[in-house]
């Protein structure tokens, strides 16, 4: 197509001097165009629409690395937080050994005859004292022995007034009897017969006195039986267990069928608690009576309880190859109780007595992670690459580290033994920044 001449479209007064089959060209040329490709806007939409996706997952990718990736962040030193005070080894232990807390007084409680329990007078976990009534039994039949005991005692009493007052009578008559037959008023055989009435009345006396000897033998053995029918704390301690209840019938004696109970109640004597454990014979010469040792419990790993050897009992578990040794604990209290599980160090030397300076538990962190945020202390926490700020409250310095003692609002719950925190945090370091951690320096 010959070029078109743009001067006659500029100039209005030469638009009637265009060429008409020029114009015609240029629309069917342009009509060609569009019918032989198709609309150029539908044809690019495809293109379009790839470019967009293209550069949105360009987008997400670079934002999802720049978010979980430590790539390009702050390169940092960590150090790991340690737990103190808790399920560490004790300097100087010459060897370790598990057992459990034993009551060297525990008695289960009985009644000493057979009878019906009418009262049970304690529970699970009640202190008792020496002599209190822990239960009742039905004391109705003894009772009444009782009451015929007392009034048999009272009648040989009565017997034995008789008796006396029948003595004197006849020494009176005696007196008398000597008196006349020393006038020759009587004969020398009622004087014989008076003496002999007398030593009669005196045996008989001794008799009723031997009488209520023996009823009062029989009131005691009765008053006895009344009491086995109350069941006192024979040592002051705490129940541990209740085996009977109202209703119940308790017996010293083991029966059979299982209807009669043997006991009442167990009660143990706190402070006679101490510690059983076993010991490898193959260790057993290292251990010796006196020996200082430190006793943790296993539900409170971090109490260390100062405690000392009482013996080695003298006899070997051939099935276990183990040696028994007794522990006495040298401080006590309400979390010390029978049959729990306890882990005991023997030690060369003795743990610091009670009041004596002791590391406290806690957290250990280096005193070079403690930086301050808003007049606050804090911790940064090294994870996902990422410096996660933890507020912390600093406590006492050891070892070139220092303990973060929990407190009420301090955040300390935050930080967990095993949890690295950033060395020496510059000023410019934020909760949220990416970091890097120097893998050298580690």
């Amino acid at each position: 197509m010959p070029p078109l001449d743009a001067s006659p479209l500029i100039h209005k007064d030469r638009m009637t001097s265009v060429d008409p089959d020029l114009v015609k060209q240029l629309r069917i040329a342009s009509d060609q165009r569009d019918t032989d490709n198709g609309p150029r806007p539908m044809r690019r939409l495809p293109l379009i629409l790839a470019g967009v996706a293209a550069v949105a997952a360009i987008f997400v990718g670079g934002w999802a690395a720049a978010r979980w990736l430590p790539l390009g962040g702050t390169q940092v030193r960590t150090a790991a937080v340690v737990a103190a005070g808790g399920g560490a080894t004790p300097a100087g232990a010459v060897l370790q050994a598990t057992g459990y807390v034993t009551a060297r007084r525990r008695a289960t409680v009985s009644a000493q005859i057979t009878g019906t329990l009418t009262q049970v007078l304690f529970e699970e976990g009640d202190r008792v004292s020496a002599g209190q009534v822990l239960a009742r039994l039905d004391d109705s039949q003894l009772r009444a022995a009782l009451k015929a005991a007392k009034a048999n005692v009272e009648s040989a009493q009565a017997q034995v007034t008789l008796a006396q007052v029948q003595l004197e009578q006849a020494r009176a008559d005696t007196r008398r009897s000597d008196e006349l037959m020393a006038s020759g008023m009587t004969t020398h055989q009622l004087a014989e017969q008076a003496r002999s009435n007398v030593n009669t009345l005196a045996a008989t006396l001794v008799s009723r006195q031997r009488l209520v000897e023996a009823a009062q033998a029989q009131l005691a053995e009765a008053q006895v039986n009344a009491d086995y029918t109350v069941v006192r704390a024979p040592f002051a301690g705490v129940v541990i267990d209740k085996t009977a209840q109202v209703g119940e019938i308790v017996s010293p004696l083991s029966a059979g069928g299982g209807f009669t109970r043997t006991g009442v109640g167990t009660i143990v004597d706190m402070d006679s608690l101490e510690v059983e454990v076993d010991v490898n014979e193959a260790s057993i010469a290292q251990i010796s009576a006196g020996m200082p040792c430190e006793a943790v419990l296993d539900a409170y790993p971090d109490w260390h309880i100062p405690a000392h050897v009482i013996a080695v009992i003298p006899v070997a578990d051939r099935g276990k190859a183990t040696v028994r040794v007794r522990i006495a604990l040298q401080q006590k209290d309400a979390r010390v109780v029978p049959d729990i599980g306890v882990r005991v160090s023997f030690l060369k030397q003795a743990v610091p007595a009670a009041g004596a300076s002791a590391a406290p538990s806690g957290l250990l962190v280096p005193a070079a992670a403690i930086a301050q945020r808003d007049g606050r202390p804090v911790v940064f926490v090294a994870g996902e690459g990422r410096a996660q700020a933890r507020p912390v409250t600093p406590g006492a310095s050891a070892a070139g580290a220092q303990v973060l003692l929990p407190a009420a609002g301090a955040g300390n719950t935050a930080l967990h033994a095993g949890d690295r925190v950033i060395l020496e945090p510059g000023a410019g370091l934020h909760d949220g920044d990416r970091v890097s951690i120097d893998e050298g320096a580690r």
